[in-house]
């Protein structure tokens, strides 16, 4: 199976050279309004936010950001194809604006606008984010009626273009079926809260870092397994350091990333170059984990009724009976564009 990967240096609120219906999953990290970094980045798309905030009107500078994001995600829906999947990593935002500390909740926000837009809105997910601080509040110190909680946790909004994937040939529905996920994989990744991915360092500086959004890839790469299959492509609007299209060469599917600060434009190359290695010790380590919690299962006197032949395990279910777990076995660029091979898991 062969997986394509290429990234555009380009504005995400308008994506023409991507065509209509060409993606089959969105992952991203926007820019969060209202957090201090991004402030010159929203002021430069939009000089009514740039206003707003010179003005210390905070709930106008918050509406203006927001509305240079509605334009990507117009793009998104334009782009996905019908039953693809939106996954949006935010945060919301708490800063004192003309001597009034506030909350300036993003994912509320970015929820109407994709209601607004047609997205069918689903269940997101809590991501708590482990933090070194030594005090969780913020505000008067012991004293009532002023301190306020302080934010460990980030959201993944999930979203929907139209009604239920529908996967109309037998070889799609062949490819749905190899990349199916383990049961005890299914019971922690469709929590709500999920509490075991640690967020991540950004090896970057100036304009770069002020731009960037980057999220943990280990997160990445499981959105990617849960809402696409092999050989689907995914998209990341604010491609940023390439967290995303890492993770989806990774995982066996091909991705488009979109960024508008050409720094990023070295940095996602070597990610993708590295991606081999990356794959082989995701899917090693997913394999693994499911061994593990067998024989964990049989130690109980578990009874385990079904068996899967790509990899000669027990599976809990008659759907992992096909689960192939694959990783990228070389990485060539061909013009711009980072071409991989990929095998199953053990056949290198």
């Amino acid at each position: 199976m062969q997986t394509r990967h290429r990234w555009f240096t380009a504005d995400a609120r308008t994506m023409p050279y991507l065509g209509d219906g060409s993606a089959q999953l969105v992952v991203t990290s926007p820019p969060y309004p209202m957090v201090q970094m991004w402030d010159a980045a929203f002021s430069s798309m939009s000089p009514a936010a740039g206003a707003a905030l010179a003005a210390e009107d905070g709930g106008a500078a918050f509406e203006h950001m927001h509305t240079e994001l509605d334009r990507v995600w117009a793009a998104c829906w334009r782009v996905l194809s019908p039953g693809g999947f939106l996954c949006v990593n935010i945060g919301d935002a708490t800063r004192t604006v003309g001597g009034q500390f506030a909350l300036y909740s993003n994912h509320a926000r970015i929820l109407t606008a994709l209601r607004a837009q047609g997205f069918t809105t689903l269940p997101d997910i809590l991501w708590r984010k482990p933090t070194n601080a030594p005090n969780k509040f913020m505000g008067s110190g012991m004293l009532p009626a002023g301190a306020y909680v302080t934010y460990e946790h980030e959201y993944v909004l999930i979203a929907r273009k139209g009604g239920r994937r529908i996967f109309r040939t037998k070889a799609d529905r062949q490819r749905r079926s190899r990349s199916a996920f383990f049961w005890e994989e299914r019971n922690v990744w469709f929590s709500d809260l999920w509490t075991d991915i640690r967020g991540t360092r950004q090896a970057l500086s100036g304009a770069a870092r002020a731009r960037s959004a980057a999220f943990p890839l280990p997160l990445a790469h499981r959105l990617v397994c849960m809402y696409s299959a092999y050989g689907d492509t995914v998209l990341d609007p604010f491609a940023g350091t390439g967290t995303t299209l890492a993770a989806a060469l990774a995982a066996g599917r091909s991705s488009v990333g979109v960024e508008l600060e050409p720094g990023f434009a070295e940095g996602i190359a070597g990610v993708l170059g590295s991606a081999v290695e990356t794959g082989a010790a995701l899917a090693a380590r997913r394999l693994s984990d499911h061994v593990a919690f067998i024989a964990a299962r049989r130690a109980q006197d578990k009874i385990i009724k079904h068996h899967n032949v790509p990899h000669d395990v027990p599976v809990m279910t008659r759907q992992e009976t096909t689960l192939q777990l694959v990783v990228p076995a070389e990485v060539a660029e061909e013009q711009g564009t980072f071409v991989a091979n990929h095998v199953p898991l053990n056949s290198q």
